[in-house]
C-alpha cells in the first residue's frame, strides 16, 4: 500500500556572504515558499511546489510513501517514517520536513 506524504516547509535561509559575493544584490530570500506552508504528495509533485525543490526530495517522498522508516543510519535519534531535506538553491535554501501519513 502507498501513503501519502507530508510536506512542510520548515526554514528559509539568505546567505548574505555568499549572495554578496556571487549573487545578484536583490536577492532575498526564496519567494515560492513560505515557513508553515503544507503540501501532500505520493508520487507527483503537488501543485504551487518549485520544480526544483521537488527535484531534491522526490527520493525520499517515493521512499516515504512506499513504506521506508529511516534515513539517517538509524541512530535511535531519529523519528521513523521522517526525512528533512533542502532545495538545491545554495544562497537561498529552503528546508523542508517530509513525513509519511498513514492512510
Amino acid at each position: 500500500m502507498m501513503n501519502h506524504v507530508k510536506i512542510t516547509v520548515i526554514k528559509r535561509y539568505l546567505d548574505e556572504e555568499l549572495v554578496a559575493e556571487y549573487g545578484p544584490p536583490d536577492l532575498c530570500k526564496c519567494d515560492l515558499h513560505e515557513e508553515g506552508q503544507v503540501y501532500y504528495a505520493s508520487l507527483s509533485k503537488p501543485e504551487g511546489m518549485c520544480d526544483d525543490a521537488w527535484k531534491t526530495m522526490y527520493s525520499y517522498v517515493f521512499a516515504l510513501a512506499h513504506g521506508v522508516d529511516y534515513f539517517y543510519d538509524n541512530d535511535g535519534k531519529t523519528k521513523p517514517g521522517v526525512a528533512i531535506t533542502t532545495c538545491n538553491d545554495g544562497m537561498r535554501p529552503v528546508v523542508f520536513l517530509l513525513e509519511r501519513v498513514e492512510d
